[in-house]
């Protein structure tokens, strides 16, 4: 069993390698404690796409680099299913079932707007994002600056441990 990454890659604007950020997702899932089975969906978008999520669900105007959806995710099941934890007659093991985790929504454009900005590559930037919408995923967050700055010390550790520029 794995952890699985559905990732697609819907713009035209900015060349995208998929295999590279899937890896890296992956490899930050696993680093947070995600077990498999799980899985992940991982979208490269364009700007009016991007624009309109971030309008319907962050309620804010313009596009954005990268916007997470959770799916309430729990690191282990309890009760028992449909709730979790063990099964019932004719349903399948718990752990056959895999944990929905979310989805990652990154838009190359901006990226690579914002990495003229950072002074950094654009496959730099979307190394960060994509780890950035991970750890989102999994309930970090960077509303206070505490939070913030453990949330990118994670980060540039998982960075350091998962990606190699140029992918």
């Amino acid at each position: 069993m794995t952890i699985d990454i559905y990732a697609a890659d819907e713009q035209h604007d900015v060349v995208i390698n998929l295999e590279a950020w899937v890896d890296l997702a992956r490899g930050a899932l696993v680093d947070e404690g995600v077990h498999a089975p799980a899985e992940v969906s991982l979208l490269f978008c364009d700007e009016t796409t991007i624009s309109a999520l971030n309008s319907q669900f962050m309620h804010k105007d313009g596009p954005t680099d990268v916007l997470s959806f959770p799916i309430d995710y729990e690191d282990e099941p309890s009760g028992r299913s449909p709730d979790a934890g063990t099964t019932g007659p004719g349903e399948p093991a718990v752990s056959e079932i895999p944990q929905l985790i979310g989805d990652i929504v990154i838009c190359p454009s901006v990226a690579a707007r914002n990495a003229l900005e950072h002074e950094c590559s654009s496959e730099d930037e979307i190394a960060l994002l994509v780890v950035h919408g991970v750890l989102h995923l999994l309930g970090w967050d960077h509303e206070i600056d505490a939070e913030a700055e453990k949330m990118e010390a994670r980060e540039r550790e998982l960075l350091a441990r998962h990606y190699r520029r140029g992918s």
